[in-house]
This record gives C-alpha cells, structure tokens and sequence, in this order.
C-alpha cells in the first residue's frame, strides 16, 4: 500500500485498515478522520498525537487484539494479516522449549489477573527468556504504571505495523 492508496480509501476502508495496526477503534477512527497524508512520516507523526489522547478503555481494547505471549488467538477477532503479524512478531516462541512456554503462560495468567489485561511486549527480536525477564519486572509495578508501560508497547507495536503496511 501506498500512502496515496490509503488516503483514497473509504473512511470504512481506512479504519479498517489502521485497526489492524492498533485494535483501538478510537484510534483507527481519529487516523481515518486525519487523512489525507502527504507523508508516510507525516502518518507517523499524526498516529503518536491521537495515541496520547487515548483512554484506559481504548489501550484496554488495543491489547485485546493480541494474542498472550506464546498463543497463537487473540481474545478479539483478527484478520489474516494481524494472524501474520503476531506471528511474526512473536516468530521466537517457535523455538521455546515446553517448558519454557509453560513457564511464560502461568506468569502471563499471574499478569492478567493482577493487572486485568495481558501482558502486552513489542515482541520483535526478542528471545522467550528475554520476554519472561521483561514480564518479571514488569509485574511488580504499580497498576496505573503497567498501564502506562503497556500503552507505550503497543505504540512500538503499532509504529511496526504502520511500517508493514507500507512495506
């Protein structure tokens, strides 16, 4: 896709398109109401601005669109490219021994229940014993601080799908 391919979507068309980048619907409706574009990097920019005005609700709808670190679904519905995504970006789980996935699921059910939202990692190029290390010091926060912690994650993550879009 190019950057002019996404302004002469639909407004529908659009969201869908950016709600595959952050499963907010807030933010994939701000980002569609923002077009046209004249720059990737002007996307960019314009995709971190909406992303500060965003609600616990809206970062807590984002991470539903992820599956947990180690699975493969996502307790919302994706597409076939978020499928691909996630899988791509958790591709270092394939190489994790039973045990260390198993390890990695208890923490994240010991995560979900302290905090009420899975644990939430850029996952790209990291290794399964650097996720569980992230995810141990990270479990100790304070709620509103993991919130913050994780909103800032799924920006990474969503800054990564923005460049696959236009890739």
């Amino acid at each position: 896709m190019t950057i002019d391919d996404l302004n002469e979507l639909t407004p529908q068309a659009a969201h869908d398109e950016f709600l595959k980048c952050c499963g907010s619907t807030a933010w994939a409706r701000a980002m569609a109401q923002a077009r046209p574009f004249g720059k990737v990097e002007e996307l960019f920019i314009k995709a971190g601005e909406v992303s500060t005005r965003l609600k616990t609700e809206d970062w807590l709808e984002a991470f539903h669109a992820h599956p947990r670190i180690g699975e493969k679904k996502a307790t919302k519905s994706q597409t076939q490219q978020e499928q691909s995504w996630s899988a791509q970006e958790q591709s270092a789980m394939r190489a994790a021994s039973a045990d260390m996935i198993a390890h990695l699921a208890n923490r994240n059910r010991e995560y979900e229940a302290r905090f009420g939202f899975i644990f939430i990692v850029c996952a790209t190029g990291k290794s399964p014993g650097e996720m569980l290390a992230i995810l141990n010091r990270r479990i100790d926060n304070d709620p509103q601080t993991e919130l913050q912690v994780a909103a800032e994650e799924q920006r990474k993550i969503t800054r990564l799908r923005l460049e696959k879009l236009f890739a």
